[in-house]
């Protein structure tokens, strides 16, 4: 398994927007079901009082984990030629 490989209850942002859910790209959500063997994801929306707003199937291509720790240099190398 890929250190970037998108996992369940991973924090990630959208990288499109998505106007039909009333979701823009930048907007952050939670990981919350892997769907398709891990090809598609449902994320969950949620505001700052933890309700949900939104909750749908994205594509690994619509979306990117949220990292809060450096990366190590190795790490860094794999992000840049991925």
């Amino acid at each position: 398994m890929s250190k970037n490989t998108i996992k369940l209850l991973d924090v990630v942002a959208l990288t499109v927007d998505l106007p039909e859910y009333n979701i823009y790209r930048g907007q952050v959500g939670t990981v919350v079901e892997l769907l398709a063997d891990g090809a598609a994801f449902e994320v969950e929306f949620s505001d700052r009082n933890g309700r949900t707003y939104e909750s749908v199937g994205l594509r690994p291509e619509q979306i990117m984990v949220l990292h809060f720790e450096p990366a190590s240099p190795d790490s860094v190398r794999e992000m840049v030629t991925a």
